[in-house]
């Protein structure tokens, strides 16, 4: 068995461009450029990056960053056996070894000194040393590095580093407009469009919040998480309350607000 078959997406994930976005990360492919992708939590990031993987036909091996996580958890490491040591490759070895598509998601929570050995594989070497096996992996033709994260989010101690980030390529990701966020609701949780807008409606009082009480505004993700609640049987006032207000706030004032919206919006 191929060591990426497990990585390889069979379905077409649903995507709505925005732009020209597709064709942009397309021309990035062909030159073997790394890409970053900023944007908003659940704004369609992750599912961006998993439709050009299946797109192009490259398998996707994503890693979920965590402060906890060590260069080893990405590249690699020896595992102690009855018989012996045995070396296992990481996500990031094993991608850039069999040329698949390495996606980094939230690539900010990692520390720094994690991250950093992405560095060689994101310029004119494409290689990574595997210090602790004393090997180079030199990328296959097909391999391109793919990290993710929330501007919003950023602080001191969370943010790429200069010399990380002049070595991408750069997308920046926002909501969709109303319209393509409706059909967007809608197709993937069969609503009809009067009640996926009402929803997206809902959503854009709530992001108008944004630095005046909300850290955040509501992700497209839980207006689908809110679709398939109506798709149940719940109202959708119901629906909103559980899928995008509860989880968006214990702020009994913000919440007094959003419950005014959905009264007004949807009533």
């Amino acid at each position: 068995m191929n060591q990426l078959d497990d990585w390889r997406i069979g379905a077409e994930p649903y995507y709505a461009p925005q732009g020209h976005e597709v064709a942009q990360f397309e021309a990035a492919y062909r030159a073997r450029l790394p890409v970053m992708v900023k944007g908003p939590t659940g704004c369609g990031k992750s599912r961006f990056v998993e439709h050009m993987a299946w797109k192009l036909g490259r398998p996707l091996v994503t890693v979920a960053c965590n402060e906890d996580m060590t260069a080893a958890d990405l590249v690699g490491r020896f595992l102690l056996e009855p018989g012996g040591t045995r070396w296992t490759d990481g996500p990031l070895t094993l991608a850039a070894r069999h040329g698949a598509i390495c996606y980094l998601d939230e690539v900010v929570e990692a520390r720094q000194d994690t991250t950093v050995v992405i560095h060689p594989l994101t310029d004119y070497r494409r290689t990574l040393p595997l210090d602790k096996k004393g090997e180079l992996v030199r990328a296959h033709p097909d391999f391109q590095l793919v990290i993710s994260y929330n501007p919003g989010y950023q602080s001191v101690m969370k943010d790429l580093k200069t010399s990380t980030r002049q070595r991408f390529v750069a997308f920046d990701f926002d909501y969709p407009s109303e319209d393509l966020e409706t059909g967007i609701v809608a197709r993937e949780t069969g609503l009809d469009p009067a009640q996926a807008r009402g929803l997206v409606q809902v959503a854009a009082a709530a992001r108008r919040l944004k630095r005046h009480g909300l850290d955040e505004g509501i992700s497209t993700r839980l207006l689908v998480y809110a679709g398939n609640l109506v798709a149940q049987g719940m109202t959708l006032a119901e629906s909103c309350r559980m899928a995008m207000v509860r989880p968006l706030t214990d702020d009994a004032d913000i919440r007094e607000t959003l419950e005014h919206s959905i009264t007004a919006i949807l009533a």
